[in-house]
């Protein structure tokens, strides 16, 4: 297994990318702290990984809160003694219908921005003291590219998880701690999806892609598989697109 006795935190892992990625680890062997603000969620994917017999324990977290995060990172070590692995991808649909909205501005760069900034406060001195960790920052196609139908505020906080990951990977890999990012293309709508949900938008967009189809959110969860094991060890600040050729173009 590629994760073996690995403990994982993995964030907005009620649904999606984050659900799949935690039933990934959990497969390849690790003990993964599922988090998310969406308890009832959580705590199912949590017990869905017990029953099939991988080790899990859901923590509900507001990632733009920072006591809850130190709560977090506290109950993973009470329970576990270290945290090996960290994948940030909590997040929050940026497809606003008013793309002049402050709202949704400081709903960015309040879940995503600063929540992969306090994930790694939180997390690195534990990974310093053990003196290795892999942290998996998830950001978007949306940091390299403006686009029509997204808030400036999306591309704008998936932009600082971009760059943030590279600051990170720079400045703690002293202390044997990597910390890439994966940038999904177009994938399945989030649950609070608006304009990127509409059919007929994403048929244009999708046949943009060279692959012409969708991603799957298990796509996502095997290249965080694989920035988060030993088998990337000699990898850290890069930015790895899951995007059916999007940026190649």
């Amino acid at each position: 297994m590629r994760l073996q006795d690995k403990v994982a935190i993995v964030t907005g892992a009620a649904s999606g990318m984050g659900a799949s990625t935690a039933r990934l680890f959990a497969e390849e062997g690790a003990k993964v702290v599922v988090t998310d603000v969406a308890a009832d969620e959580g705590a199912a994917v949590a017990a869905e990984i017990v029953a099939a017999g991988g080790e899990s324990r859901f923590v509900e977290l507001d990632v733009a809160c920072e006591a809850e995060w130190e709560r977090a990172v506290a109950e993973t070590v009470s329970a576990y003694g270290r945290i090996d692995i960290l994948v940030n991808s909590a997040g929050v649909s940026g497809s606003h219908p008013d793309l002049l909205n402050t709202h949704t501005w400081d709903q960015q760069m309040s879940i995503v921005a600063r929540g992969v900034f306090l994930s790694m406060q939180a997390v690195i001195p534990v990974m310093q003291q053990a003196g290795r960790g892999s942290i998996v920052n998830i950001s978007s196609i949306s940091a390299f590219v403006g686009q029509a139908y997204v808030h400036m505020g999306y591309n704008a906080a998936k932009a600082a998880v971009r760059v943030a990951t590279k600051s990170a990977a720079v400045q703690f890999a002293k202390d044997g701690i990597r910390v890439n990012s994966v940038h999904p293309g177009i994938m399945p709508p989030m649950k609070n999806a608006m304009r990127s949900a509409d059919p007929e938008g994403r048929r244009a967009r999708i046949a943009a892609v060279p692959a012409q189809r969708e991603g799957r959110v298990e796509e996502v969860a095997y290249a965080n598989l694989f920035l988060a094991s030993d088998e990337a060890s000699y990898i850290t600040g890069v930015e790895l697109p899951v995007d059916g050729g999007y940026l190649a173009i």
